[in-house]
């Protein structure tokens, strides 16, 4: 059993930045992938980062490649999303989910067992 909490979110203009956390607590933490989803209204959940537990290895959606950071800040349990550059575009609420490493770094949501709780975080133009 993985528990996932979201912090972080917030509203922000556009070219503005910040900061998501998401805090992972469980047992065999290693074995997971930490996955962060966003999700605009009408819309379905799309991948947006992910990367393995020890941060070795990481993807991004291209949208946010060169402008969102994942990492794991190791001695808190927490993977980070710093989101630089934001654009109206970028508004939803922001989920981290985690996913058996065995699948290797999934993209599709359905491959997430645990999920958080989401964080808004709306971009004004």
């Amino acid at each position: 059993q993985v528990h996932l909490v979201e912090s972080g979110g917030g509203l922000v203009q556009a070219g503005g930045s910040l900061r998501l956390s998401c805090a992972a607590s469980g047992r065999a933490l290693s074995n997971f992938v930490i996955g962060w989803f966003r999700q605009a209204p009408g819309e379905e959940r799309e991948f947006v980062a992910a990367t393995t537990w020890n941060d070795r290895s990481k993807n991004y959606r291209d949208s946010a490649r060169g402008r969102f950071t994942i990492s794991r800040d190791n001695p808190n349990n927490t993977v980070n999303l710093r989101m630089n550059t934001l654009k109206p575009e970028d508004t939803g609420v922001y989920y981290c989910a985690a996913a058996d490493s065995l699948f290797g770094m999934p993209t599709a949501p359905r491959a997430y067992t645990y999920w958080g709780q989401g964080t808004q975080v709306t971009v004004s133009s």
